[in-house]
């Protein structure tokens, strides 16, 4: 594909292929990510992290890289490339003339008559990484010599030389196996070819993360190299390398099983052919339960907001599959029982579930089934915001939910800077609030259509909802600033310009009359709207950070005041279809292309986390978000949509 391709000049510029990642995932939580010319910038890159469940399920990094030196007639080049300090060495990104990722990360090398290429794809239902090389030309037989670098730890951590590790290995057909410490899978390394293995241990120091140097954080670390492959290649020849936490019984299958893991990706023909296999990346399959990771590389698999609100999107919307969604659901279901009924420092997420439940309907039309599997979890939710059940959060006489924990942001936005919150907004949340109507109307609705004739619910919470609406409007609406309050405490109206007010207008069952959504809609395009999402907070106010550079205290000051959050263009679409119908296509569509000509950027194929409030809204964050996959496949389920009415 074009927009996945890059020339030889933006691949040797470090300064701009370095920015670029490749992020590969499978079904098992696995992953691979690095830059585009495989220099490792992040602690969180490498060619195999693997969940661990000895560990907790969480992550860890087994290779971070892999250095190819080819050599003919004598002379040999090394195509490996790392950082110490400020110095790049080797410095192998110099013999590259082409990259692309259609349908896998591929990079092709020149050196005077070689060209050679290597493709990188992890296999769908297993712990392993398969890089394929092919030679191309040349004018010869070609020595390919491979060493690995080991690192055994958490994606999050960084290592160092220790008396610690062990550094024997095992023979094994084709390769070798390692297991650096107790506790860890087996890394095996195998060859498809014949190759010899050459013991060699030492460790690299001072292996230094540009990005984490460039952020203030700690930045280097040592990797241990056990030694290296050594193999012949004729040419037009090829060999499969696989780094697997299962060892490869036949190694002369590797060839097949990487034909087979490509064929498996199938082709990519369009943007919403990417939206999808990116969806599909993004759910992990493990011991025979599905979820949802909210992003990669770094963020965490079965969230409760992050699953709720991007479940529609990467199941529904992505794959037409009620029962994948059904699937999820249930498991985060089973999961979350503390976070749904007892205590929870989101405190609106477990009131998503019926914004959820509701697409579900809007989709399949189900509502019975839906009402019967699901309507007492929503029930039971409701019931867990009454007085005495939840510390952090309940309702009030007016109706109306408070949330507050000195020292605790309840609510999405939930950065903290030396433990204390950037944006702790406590007292009446309008989002929070939004979706507590929205919540108990929906559950009167469907308990009067499909619950008992005498319901015990619809007599105690009917009151309850009249009551919500007959003061959420006269709390939140702002008659002179003509928008609603971020939220509302003791003191005041709190009239920071926010997009939280957009769950207000969005909902099914809306708290606001009409006029407060014309004037709110107004405001949201006029100062939050940008063409790579919406804004956190509006430029004219002075908390306002356009850019997210700089330290993790300059970042996180702006994370929630100022950013652009894609995830938020579903919200903010669904109103405009609402109110406009099918003339909103055009701007919906202008909306959404700017994140496909960002294809080529921060993560190559996928689709950030967030971008700076300010032009030319470059992209940060995680480089493939559950929360913004789903929304652009929401947008463009919704442009469909209006166009076939």
């Amino acid at each position: 594909m074009a927009f996945l391709k890059f020339n030889k000049s933006e691949l040797v510029n470090l300064e701009y292929s370095l920015r670029r990642e490749i992020i590969e995932a499978n079904k098992t939580g696995a992953f691979c990510n690095t830059s585009i010319v495989t220099c490792n910038t992040r602690r969180y890159h490498g060619l195999l992290a693997v969940p661990i469940d000895a560990f907790g399920g969480y992550s860890y990094l087994l290779l971070s890289s892999l250095d190819e030196t080819l050599t003919l007639m004598g002379k040999s080049f090394n195509l490996g490339i790392h950082c110490y300090g400020d110095i790049y060495e080797p410095r192998g990104h110099k013999y590259i003339v082409d990259f692309d990722a259609d349908s896998v990360p591929s990079i092709t090398y020149k050196i005077g008559g070689i060209v050679f290429r290597k493709s990188i794809v992890l296999t769908p239902d297993h712990n392993q990484v398969l890089i394929n090389y092919e030679l191309l030309q040349a004018p010869g037989r070609v020595k390919l010599a491979l060493k690995p670098f080991l690192a055994f730890r958490r994606i999050h951590d960084l290592t160092s030389e220790n008396p610690d590790v062990h550094t024997g290995f095992q023979a094994i057909p084709s390769g070798v196996t390692f297991n650096l410490y107790p506790g860890f899978p087996d890394l095996h390394l195998q060859t498809s070819a014949a190759s010899v293995w050459t013991s060699a241990p030492s460790w690299y120091k001072g292996v230094t993360y540009s990005d984490e140097m460039r952020r203030g954080f700690d930045c280097r670390e040592d990797l241990f190299v056990p030694g290296f492959f050594e193999m012949e290649l004729a040419p037009g020849g090829s060999v499969v390398f696989s780094a697997s936490a299962d060892e490869v019984q036949s190694p002369q299958g590797l060839k097949r099983r990487y034909a087979s893991a490509v064929a498996k990706i199938g082709p990519i023909t369009s943007f919403h052919d990417q939206l999808v296999r990116n969806a599909d990346s993004l759910i992990r399959y493990s011991h025979g339960r599905k979820q949802i990771v909210a992003g990669y590389s770094w963020l965490y698999t079965g969230l409760l907001r992050e699953t709720l609100i991007a479940l529609a999107g990467l199941t529904l919307y992505a794959k037409d599959s009620t029962q994948e969604f059904e699937e999820i659901l249930d498991n985060l279901i089973e999961d979350d029982e503390e976070r749904l009924y007892h205590r929870t420092t989101q405190v609106e997420a477990p009131l998503y579930l019926a914004v959820t439940l509701q697409q579900y309907n809007a989709y399949t039309g189900r509502e019975r089934h839906t009402w019967q599997k699901y309507g007492p979890v929503l029930k039971g939710i409701i019931e867990s915001y009454a007085p005495g059940v939840r510390k952090e959060v309940a309702m009030q006489p007016n109706g109306l939910l408070w949330a507050q924990m000195d020292g605790v942001a309840l609510s999405w936005m939930n950065c903290y800077i030396n433990g204390h919150p950037v944006t702790e907004r406590a007292g009446y949340q309008v989002e929070t609030n939004a979706m507590w109507y929205n919540a108990v109307a929906f559950a009167l609705d469907q308990e009067a259509k499909y619950g008992p004739k005498e319901s015990d619910f619809i007599r105690r919470w009917t009151p309850v909802k009249e009551n919500i609406l007959r003061n959420f409007q006269p709390t939140f609406w702002n008659p002179s600033a003509r928008f609603l309050a971020d939220y509302v405490d003791n003191e005041c109206q709190h009239m920071e310009l926010r997009p939280n007010q957009l769950w207000a207008i969005s909902m099914d069952f809306c708290p606001v009359d009409d006029e407060v959504v014309s004037s709110v809609m107004r405001l949201v395009a006029n100062e939050l709207e940008t063409s790579r999402g919406i804004r956190s907070l509006s430029p004219r106010d002075v908390n306002y950070k356009g850019v997210y550079e700089g330290s993790q205290i300059d970042r996180d000051l702006a994370y929630h005041n100022g950013c652009a959050f894609p995830y938020l263009l579903a919200q903010y679409c669904y109103v405009n279809f609402r109110m406009m119908g099918s003339a909103f296509i055009k701007k919906a569509e202008w909306l959404t292309e700017g994140f496909y000509e960002d294809l080529s950027k921060h993560g190559v194929g996928a689709f950030s986390e967030l971008y700076d409030g300010d032009p030319p809204h470059e992209p940060h964050g995680a480089i493939s978000s559950a929360l913004a996959t789903a929304a652009l496949l929401n947008v463009d389920f919704l442009i469909k949509k209006y166009r076939e009415e």
